[in-house]
């Protein structure tokens, strides 16, 4: 099932995409796609003939596919290709930060530079949206906890990130920086999240390819072990991580500027497409 939520920024209303892939209101029945609701998606829909539902016009702007999220947690360096672009070691356990929610954005949404920032890089991640909060999770139930998987991209300024203190949070929390979406899957249509094909072609040309697959540690293990230090809530959502191929391991370094054009893409999850514009 792909939950998506349309309308203006801030004033979002929840929709589904049926099998004919027709986006569909369905705020008669859920007041919203929030931690309360996304959980239990399958259940709330059960019954619902969700082609009977009033079509979305198409044209209409998508948000971020969850609505007031809690929390967002950045896992780091998860690919071991990546580590080694940045000239970092793979770290034998999760490594994670957290970022502001007031950074999240939607899928098409320009992306605007922050004010100083000179140094804007790409990260397609895979974002989890957690349906189940918990402490201290261990790896077997750790997906009764997952509702869903989306796209997302992981913006970061790199001189705040690594030369104004070395504190990630700041290179990555700046307003609009974290599109996600377009849509949410459940996780009964993603058989296994560590298998996905996730890409990003910055100006049209493919800049990072690879595969969930060959992150280091499992989708499981990330939920279960970042509950061992910090208490998971319904609702939050964690970035996984990013393959090897972002402008900071490029040799010149590249990084964007006004008017360049993101689209991360991950297999059976969507695509997204960003403008880049200047801080006004």
């Amino acid at each position: 099932m792909k939950l998506i939520r349309f309308g203006t920024k801030g004033n979002e209303n929840p929709g589904v995409i049926d099998c004919e892939n027709i986006w569909r209101d369905i705020s008669s029945f859920v007041s919203d796609w929030t931690g309360e609701t996304v959980g239990a998606a399958e259940t709330l829909l059960a019954g619902i003939d969700v082609s009977g539902l009033p079509v979305i016009d198409p044209s209409t702007r998508l948000g971020p596919p969850i609505g007031n999220v809690g929390k967002i947690i950045g896992c780091a360096l998860t690919y071991g290709k990546h580590a080694q672009e940045a000239g970092l070691e793979t770290p034998s356990e999760p490594m994670f930060m957290l970022t502001s929610r007031t950074a999240i954005n939607g899928p098409y949404d320009d992306v605007i530079i922050p004010r100083g920032a000179t140094e804007l890089d790409w990260e397609a991640e895979l974002v989890v949206v957690l349906g189940k909060g918990g402490s201290y999770i261990s790896a077997e139930d750790a997906m009764d906890h997952v509702a869903g998987y989306c796209v997302g991209n992981d913006v970061s300024e790199r001189q705040f990130q690594l030369e104004r203190g070395t504190q990630w949070t700041k290179g990555k929390s700046a307003d609009t920086l974290k599109p996600i979406g377009p849509w949410l899957v459940t996780k009964e249509d993603v058989p296994n999240p560590n298998d996905l094909d996730i890409s990003i072609k910055i100006n049209g040309e493919r800049r990072q390819s690879s595969n969930t697959g060959d992150m280091v540690f499992t989708i499981a293990e990330l939920v279960s072990n970042i509950s061992q230090y910090v208490r998971w809530e319904a609702g939050d959502i964690m970035f996984t991580g990013t393959p090897p191929g972002v402008g900071y391991g490029m040799k010149p370094q590249l990084y964007m500027k006004p008017g360049d054009i993101m689209e991360p893409t991950i297999a059976g999850l969507g695509s997204q497409k960003s403008k880049i514009i200047p801080y006004a």
